[in-house]
């Protein structure tokens, strides 16, 4: 291929509205172009990438045993309302009628459809287990789409579906999907981990997510400094210390003037903000209703609203309750507690119910109660983990120490059980002729993501650093001056012996000035440059490795073979 050929647009400086490296990079190097507000064309060189990418997916899969198929997007409302999604899906589900008023979705996820299918075609337990996958768009109304492919509304992934006979099967299919995607990303050039995660709206048991290890990614993730448990805030847990030992203090309640924060009350009385109750005010919305839910965790923790949302069993929370419910509940924010509290349905984080004397609101207008104590002053509607993990906290399961980094999710994979199948019929007769649900996982990959990310962990001040196996290009070629005939001759000589040699290569052709070739090189973060320039005269070109900026000077007669090994030690 010949930049001549080629529509490659780079510019010069980073759009306005990029919030990180790899939105601004992929704009500035020519590989997508914003069409809407989280929706993007992929130009040539972004899609090389997406292709090299869904490549070593196929791969993959391949070597895992999998099918693959291509579904529909536009999928009828029945279907998610056997599954029962319809309507717990939420906003993000993009709705739209036929002209005959027939309900339809654009699909953000295949469940399903896949299950429908399944359920027609397999009967028997000879024909599991199953595994079928996609490399399709999908489609979420995204309330916020930003960091460029990070969260948008239209997204290419790669999308896939496990049908055994039993939860034993269900574990080998799992092991299986988990171990590729290792394979996966460690193949496309990124230092990642597997994570324990919340499974969401896909729901199952279980789940684990990818996290490419980046300071731009949206996610927080904690991991043990000395053994392996890894999760997502919105899934780790935390080993909880040993009950307090303290003899339980009579309740006192104290004057605290105008003192409506955790700091400024526990300033005022003196007392460490460990000592303290903090209250959270939600809004909990359910399938037939809505209510006003009061969360309680220490004073110098943070709540975690996954947490929260999943202990509920709510369809969604939203932080801002209105003034109008609290008036309606009597709520004076800045003096809530948990003692007293009613007309809410109250959240006690379970590790309150180890501590002893605590101070909290006292549920009146500049009056906090010291001496408080889960059991004799107050119960709670719910009592759950709902305390975001930190940098620092014991590990779950170990002695250890948990340590936090921000990640990207690239993939997860997911054990759905019989959610799908039992609600859709999915069943099979065994060995002996009896019924049965098939037992299913589901396993997902951001195509468009995984590009992104690649991007956030590879690069410098000059654009991109390409891993080479899903490089745009992995070698780009050019003569130092497009006048000269001897050093475009060369180039186009060394051009054709590297296609012939298996080598994935550009030539720059183009009439741009050295400068601006170099430039536009290092932005797009081909792995090699080669360049035909003055050395000629001696027989020699030279050779530039992207992600080291090694420069050195090869024979002619020596390129292809150096090239070659250096794309393999890449």
């Amino acid at each position: 291929m010949r930049t001549s050929n080629m529509l490659i647009p780079t510019l010069k400086e980073n759009p306005a509205d990029a919030e990180v490296i790899s939105h601004q990079l992929l704009i500035r190097a020519g590989m997508v172009r914003k069409l809407a507000q989280g929706v993007y064309s992929y130009l040539p060189l972004g899609w090389r990438v997406m292709n090299k990418v869904s490549g070593i997916i196929r791969e993959e899969m391949d070597r895992a045993g999998c099918q693959e198929v291509m579904l529909p997007i536009v999928q009828p409302s029945e279907l998610w309302q056997e599954s029962g999604r319809w309507d717990v899906y939420g906003k993000e589900l993009m709705r739209f009628q036929d002209r005959h008023g027939k309900d339809f979705c654009l699909g953000p996820t295949h469940e399903e459809v896949i299950t429908d299918i399944v359920r027609r075609e397999v009967s028997s337990y000879k024909q599991l287990p199953m595994n079928l996958y996609q490399i399709q768009n999908k489609y979420r109304d995204e309330r916020r789409p930003r960091f460029g492919l990070m969260r948008s509304r239209e997204f290419l992934m790669k999308d896939g579906y496990s049908f055994d006979m039993d939860d034993e099967g269900l574990q080998r299919s799992y092991k299986e999907m988990h171990d590729a995607y290792s394979r996966i990303f460690t193949r496309c050039g990124l230092t990642f981990r597997p994570v324990e995660a919340d499974s969401g709206a896909i729901g199952g048991s279980s789940t684990h997510e990818f996290m490419v290890i980046a300071e731009t990614g949206e996610a927080q993730i904690v991991f043990c400094d000395t053994c392996d448990y890894a999760a997502n805030t919105e899934q780790a847990k935390i080993r909880l210390e040993e009950p307090s030992g303290e003899a339980m203090l009579p309740v006192e309640k104290v004057h605290t003037p105008d003192q409506k924060t955790i700091a400024a009350v526990a300033s005022y009385l003196s007392l460490p903000t460990e000592k303290t109750i903090k209250a959270l005010l939600f809004r909990a919305i359910y399938a037939d209703r809505e209510e006003l839910v009061c969360a309680f965790v220490r004073g110098d923790r943070t709540a975690n609203a996954v947490k929260l949302q999943n202990a509920l069993e709510a369809l969604a929370l939203e932080m801002d309750p209105g003034e109008e419910l609290l008036e309606a509940h009597g709520i004076n924010p800045g003096y809530v507690g948990p003692m007293g509290l009613s007309g809410v349905r109250v959240v006690i984080d379970e590790e309150l119910t180890r501590m002893r004397n605590l101070c909290c609101g006292a549920n009146e207008e500049d009056h906090h109660l010291l001496n408080v104590n889960h059991g004799r002053d107050y119960e709670g509607d719910v009592i759950a983990d709902i305390r975001e993990a930190t940098q620092g906290d014991p590990c779950p399961r170990c002695p250890g120490q948990l340590q936090a980094a921000r990640g990207i999710e690239v993939g997860q994979v997911f054990k759905l059980g019989t959610k799908y199948s039992e609600s859709m019929g999915a069943t099979y007769l065994d060995v002996n002729g009896k019924t049965k649900p098939m037992v299913m996982g589901c396993y997902g990959i951001g195509v468009g993501r995984t590009m992104a990310a690649c991007i956030e962990q590879n690069n410098d001040d000059y654009g991109m650093i390409w891993p080479t196996a899903i490089a745009p290009f992995q070698v780009v070629v050019m003569p130092a001056n497009h006048k000269k005939a001897d050093q475009m001759a060369v180039a186009e000589s060394l051009y054709k012996e590297l296609l012939d040699g298996g080598c994935d290569v550009l030539l720059d052709d183009s009439a741009e000035r050295t400068g601006v070739k170099f430039a536009n090189a290092d932005l797009i973060g081909y792995p090699v440059r080669v360049t035909a320039g003055k050395s000629l005269a001696d027989g020699l070109v030279e050779i530039k490795v992207r992600k080291t900026g090694e420069v050195s000077e090869v024979a002619l007669a020596d390129v292809v073979r150096t090239v070659r090994t250096l794309l393999m030690d890449l």
